[in-house]
């Protein structure tokens, strides 16, 4: 481990050194930065989850893309991510699924020919890097190996195998810090921290198809979360909507499943808002988002894709939520967070917990209140 650096007072007191080595500069600020591997041609990541987890992951695509700026990156991912990244500017070369795989990924059974062949086709590719951003890497360090690069990078937990070079993972942490920290062990430091996605035409196109444009300023309200307990309910969310509504703003529900499609049902039943759960494909939400003067949302991937895009936005997070995934700056972010750390049915506590959790999916930012989301709300308009 190196030592600590202190903090200059000014440039003039940069060492030449560090002057003339920009990776350097970040010593102190996010951690060390590891050697470059040589000769680095091909790249693998591996992030297969949802939105939000692709999103906070962009600042981890980009330091490798400056630091191997020649290599080709192939980024593996959900059946979502090929209608989202394929033709968007960004730091991937190319996205493939990854197909249903025993205690990682899920989506179908699994079918031991098609895991081999996927495997198969990515041996052939000889990659140099082998960088795993899945989590912990129980089961993900494992799957890693499988590719044959000459040097693998991740995150390890207590319980996870270690790849050749590695950071502990620990469950509070930001995880776009995270990210960051498993890149820089093969010498990519950090150029970005703040995700940002760019926006395509298709995007826009097919906005205007599903939600045609007017004068009204358009505030975006996804109610879901992939845990439940994330979700404020649908009824503090209408009559956010009514009070938006009051104040000249054209309210939209976005969403997928069927627990965002009762939400959003429920939603526009007690309000005026225009119920688009269903109704939009990746780049119709992606659009659709940009266009918003503000999203409103849990810890969601709607509220993170949002962010990306440049939309300001209000989550309504649970304190542990906050330290993993709420929006690190608050010029544009705004979050209404729940203290709340026992579980509301059986008194659990889930802080305590970490990743683990008690059985039950009762709310726990149920408790925020809807003048403080529309005070939130409010400042960012005023303000735009």
């Amino acid at each position: 481990m190196s030592a600590p650096v202190s903090r200059p007072t000014s440039e003039e007191a940069l060492p030449p050194e560090i002057i003339a080595d920009p990776a350097a500069l970040h010593v102190g600020a996010l951690g060390p930065v590891g050697p470059l591997v040589d000769d680095v041609r091909n790249i693998v990541v591996l992030r297969a989850n949802g939105i939000g987890d692709f999103v906070v992951a962009i600042p981890a695509l980009e330091a490798l893309r400056a630091a191997y700026p020649d290599a080709r990156i192939t980024y593996l991912g959900l059946p979502w991510h090929p209608e989202l990244l394929e033709g968007r500017p960004g730091p991937w070369d190319a996205v493939d699924v990854v197909p249903p795989y025993p205690n990682m990924i899920a989506g179908g059974a699994v079918d031991d020919a098609r895991i081999d062949d996927f495997f198969r086709r990515h041996r052939g590719e000889h990659y140099d890097l082998a960088v795993q951003l899945h989590g912990g890497g129980g089961n993900s360090n494992p799957f890693m190996e499988r590719f044959g690069a000459r040097i693998t990078a991740g995150a390890r937990d207590n319980d996870a195998p270690p790849l050749d070079r590695w950071v502990r993972y620990s469950y509070y942490q930001h995880e776009v810090l995270r990210f960051l920290e498993v890149v820089a062990l093969v010498g990519a430091a950090p150029v970005t921290v703040e995700p940002r996605l760019a926006l395509t035409a298709a995007d826009v196109r097919h906005a205007e198809t599903a939600l045609p444009i007017s004068a009204q300023p358009l505030v975006v309200l996804h109610p879901g979360a992939s845990d439940p307990r994330r979700r404020w309910p649908a009824e503090s969310f209408a009559e956010l909507a009514r009070a938006l509504g009051e104040r000249g703003c054209r309210v939209a529900v976005v969403g997928h499943g069927p627990d965002d499609a009762r939400a959003g049902a429920r939603i526009a039943e007690l309000s005026d808002a225009v119920d688009l759960v269903g109704e939009l494909d990746m780049k119709g939400m992606t659009g659709v988002l940009a266009r918003a003067r503000l999203v409103i949302a849990n810890d969601s991937g709607p509220r993170h894709l949002g962010a990306a895009l440049g939309t300001p936005t209000v989550g309504v997070y649970w304190v542990g939520n906050v330290i993993n995934a709420g929006p690190l700056l608050r010029g544009r972010h705004r979050v209404a967070v729940s203290f709340r750390n026992t579980c509301p049915l059986c008194g659990m506590d889930q802080a305590a917990l970490g990743s683990q959790r008690c059985p039950h999916d009762d709310s726990f930012v149920a408790d925020v209140t809807v003048d403080e989301v529309l005070a939130h709300a409010a400042d960012l308009l005023e303000g735009d």
